[in-house]
């Protein structure tokens, strides 16, 4: 069977047999025994530290954490109800106190620490593997800036996500511990008095600082154009390479790209502007 194995090549199935129902099973089966086969020539460390093996971690870390950002983006919406913040600060404590959650949340931290640490060697790797820049001649039409400067859009938002998670992650999850500001506290009229932390006065008071809605803003930019590159790489990654799917990947992840990081830098303006009054 591995004989058989080593001589399928993922991206010419997908290429050469349009997905449907009748070969979904198939198509299954080759990518799992694909990957298993792969696995199986090389340890753990050898996985972690060759190419391959940095592309597929990025490549998954980066398929969770788009799904994360669906999750954060949809409960950063809530601020939308004209109920002082009582329907965001309901679902923020039910995602900050479910145990389900809480234990993703630490599979999201390990999952983020791996794209970074993984993404940033592949992007150092790249670098020395082409010492030379593109001077004379310009870069293939396919290799657009962003994708040559994830490192760099990956380090910015790396910054960001520091700046964010003491603002907001830090105070309600270690607030009055080590100095740290604790937030304060308020009962929900419309879920039955419930007392949670007012992550909702916290926003209002933080994005009232034009550099910290700069910041924000910036950041959401560098997302943008971090996720324009890989959304689709992540799905290359794992051989979904497809002339009929691919342009439909590429335009979700186009879409995607813009969407998400827009409603994220929206919602510092808008609560710095006073839209929601």
């Amino acid at each position: 069977m591995a004989n058989a194995i080593d001589k399928i090549y993922f991206s010419s199935f997908l290429k050469n047999n349009p997905i449907n129902k009748s070969n979904f099973s198939l198509f299954v089966q080759y990518f799992c025994k694909l990957v298993i086969y792969q696995l199986s020539l090389m340890t753990w460390k050898q996985f972690f530290t060759s190419s391959i093996g940095k592309k597929f971690v990025v490549g998954f870390t980066g398929l969770f954490l788009i799904l994360f950002l669906i999750v954060h983006c949809t409960l950063n919406g809530m601020i939308v109800f004209s109920d002082n913040g009582e329907t965001f600060n309901h679902w923020a404590f039910f995602m900050g106190t479910n145990w389900i959650v809480r234990v993703m949340e630490i599979g999201l931290f390990l999952g983020l620490i791996l794209h970074i640490v993984q993404g940033l060697v592949l992007w150092a790797q790249n670098r020395k593997a082409r010492p030379i820049k593109y001077s004379m001649t310009s870069p293939p039409s396919n290799n657009r800036w962003y994708s040559r400067s994830m490192g760099l859009l990956g380090t910015l938002i790396l910054i960001f996500l520091i700046i964010h998670l003491y603002h907001f992650w830090t105070p309600s999850r270690f607030g009055g511990l080590l100095g740290i500001h604790s937030l304060e506290e308020t009962p929900l009229a419309t879920y039955n008095g419930q007392i949670v932390h007012n992550l909702y006065a916290e926003m209002l008071t933080v994005f009232q600082t034009p550099w910290v809605v700069i910041v924000y803003v910036l950041a959401m930019i560098s997302l943008a154009w971090h996720l324009m590159h890989g959304f689709q790489s992540s799905f290359q990654t794992f051989g979904i390479n497809h002339k009929r799917f691919s342009p439909i990947i590429k335009g979700l992840g186009t879409a995607f790209s813009i969407i998400v990081p827009l409603l994220f830098a929206l919602m510092p303006i808008a609560i710095y502007f006073k839209w929601f009054e």
